[in-house]
């Protein structure tokens, strides 16, 4: 196959044209061109440019070395790379390792995406892996989740963070990630998403995105697919305790349930899993503190942000809701940046502990609520909490509490109009802008609900913010208390093998591990993973 890059056609265009465009950049004539399909789909929306699509068109022609060799100097042409997904093991070895008398099904603690992949892969290659899930089906945890937006009441092992699907079920669904994925991982994780119900468009668009609804039903396929293929998924079963003997994992303890024989267990925990987190730390495992940030979310009119980010383009179908990405770097060495940019979403209570808020951002696939919200946050480090690899969730509990305090211990969130937050005094109420976090905002001042260091380097990036997107430092934008769970406070390092750095068999993945952030890349942290798994049963045939 022949790749193309970088050709141009305005938006609207009519459906030949894309295949016209290929014919007269290769000098082809119709007859030579077998095949062709869209490998990637961006657009131009510079204000002062005509808003264009941007393609990138893989196809089928004959005599293919020849044309290769006539565009041989050409950058924007070349061989189409294999993105195609290779299976480490043969099935059929694996399927014989499996009826070995001594062999344990390996075991997967939690059903996020990176557990959902680790165990479809290990599935899909013969092994029938047994995961363990605290929370429950993801349409029982939908319910549980709203009950706590609409009604305040938190369920600690069904909400946001804990049940089939993760955090990233609750979230817009974004598949796009800034990893290094030379093997093309992340095409198995989109395929896969394909396959189970998701939009075909995420295969080419450029900024791939599902939508939380649509999540739900992905979810519950990839999980029928796996335990048709031979797995098996234990909800309400949470991991509280590991047996450790000499250096390697002989199991795990499951609260209220009988200790499962394991010698494969891979750990996709999730960010919020800190009582696991607590017993891996007791067990011994090794664990070091990493950096990770807080902060707010911050909520404008998504007309406001389409208007700055497209000018002209505002609007228009093909563009659909604007986004943005900021990054300021303060006078007293902080960073600020934006954190899971939320375009016409909706921001979310995402706390997974009794009496604390967090908060997070949730979108639909139609993106078409009235705010666009992100997070707005201040990068920290373990010199910011010093006490070992534990130390970074106690300083998110504290954090956590005491928003929860300042919302009025309701599980209301603490929040200030942006204006107010500039010139340090507190709001007493809302302006053009309402808020869309549930159960409700609580206005008051913010300036003591985040370290001293974060206030004032958030105080002054929001104007620096302006001069990118104007109007937004506006008055009446809203900012909502707290953003702590950016990423895992902690690291739970692994060697070249993928296993735990002092006990092996165990695997620590995906974004709870330290190794992943938002859902493609700790889908592909789970495939890696699963990859190790089966390299691992087969090295000891």
């Amino acid at each position: 196959m022949i790749r193309i890059t970088e050709i141009r056609l305005p938006v609207g265009h009519a459906p030949e044209a894309l295949e016209e465009a290929v014919l007269k950049r290769l000098h082809l004539h119709p007859a030579n061109l077998i095949s062709f399909e869209m490998y990637k789909r961006s657009y131009d929306a510079r204000k002062n440019t005509t808003l264009s699509f941007i393609y990138t068109v893989d196809l089928v022609v004959e005599n293919e070395d020849r044309v290769l060799e006539q565009f041989a100097d050409d950058i924007h042409v070349g061989p189409t790379p294999d993105t195609s997904y290779h299976f480490v093991a043969d099935a059929k070895q694996i399927v014989s390792h499996v009826n070995a008398p001594t062999f344990l099904q390996p075991v997967v603690i939690g059903f996020g995406p990176c557990g959902i992949f680790a165990a479809l892969i290990l599935a899909q290659m013969g092994l029938k892996p047994i995961v363990l899930e605290r929370g429950k089906q993801v349409r029982e945890r939908t319910q549980d989740t709203w009950a706590l937006w609409r009604k305040n009441v938190l369920n600690p092992e069904s909400n946001v963070q804990f049940g089939e699907g993760g955090a990233g079920t609750f979230s817009d669904g974004k598949l796009y990630s800034q990893i290094k994925d030379p093997k093309f991982y992340g095409r198995k994780v989109i395929h896969e998403f394909i396959r189970a119900g998701a939009p075909d468009e995420i295969r080419y668009v450029a900024k791939p995105h599902i939508g939380t609804f649509r999540l739900v039903g992905v979810v519950e396929k990839m999980r029928q697919e796996m335990i048709e293929l031979g797995g098996e998924i234990r909800f309400s079963q949470k991991v509280i305790g590991f047996d450790i003997e000499n250096d390697q994992i002989k199991g795990v303890k499951i609260e209220g349930h009988e200790d499962l024989a394991a010698n494969h267990v891979i750990l996709a925990l999730g960010h919020s899993a800190r009582d696991t987190f607590e017993a891996l730390h007791d067990a011994g495992v090794f664990m070091e503190a990493k950096p990770f940030s807080v902060g707010f979310r911050i909520e404008h009119p998504q007309s406001l942000i389409d208007k700055a980010r497209l000018g002209p383009h505002a609007g228009n179908e093909y563009t659909g809701a604007a986004d943005y990405k900021l990054v300021y770097h303060a006078s007293n060495g902080r960073s600020v940046y934006s954190f899971c940019m939320c375009p016409g979403g909706t921001v979310v209570a995402a706390t997974s502990e009794l009496n604390r808020v967090v908060t997070n951002g949730m979108s639909q696939y139609s993106r078409n609520e009235r705010n666009a919200n992100a997070g707005i946050v201040v990068g920290i480090t373990p010199e910011d909490y010093p006490g070992g690899p534990l130390a970074g969730i106690e300083f998110q509990r504290a954090l956590e509490s005491k928003a929860y305090e300042m919302g009025g211990s309701t599980y209301e969130a603490p929040g200030q109009l942006v204006g107010d937050f500039l010139e340090g005094k507190p709001s007493t109420e809302f302006g053009s802008v309402m808020p869309s976090y549930k159960p409700g905002v609580h206005l008051t001042d913010l300036a003591d609900s985040l370290p001293a260091y974060a206030i004032e380097a958030i105080r002054e990036a929001i104007p620096a913010f302006e001069k990118q997107i104007k109007g937004f430092s506006i008055k009446d934008a809203v900012l909502t208390g707290i953003e702590t769970r950016t990423s895992s406070p902690l690291r739970i390092t692994r060697d070249a093998n993928f296993q735990s750095m002092n006990v092996k068999g165990l695997y620590p993945a995906g974004e709870g591990a330290g190794y992943a952030g938002g859902i493609l890349s700790a889908g592909v942290d789970g495939i890696k993973v699963a990859e190790a798994v089966a390299l691992s049963y087969l090295s000891k045939q």
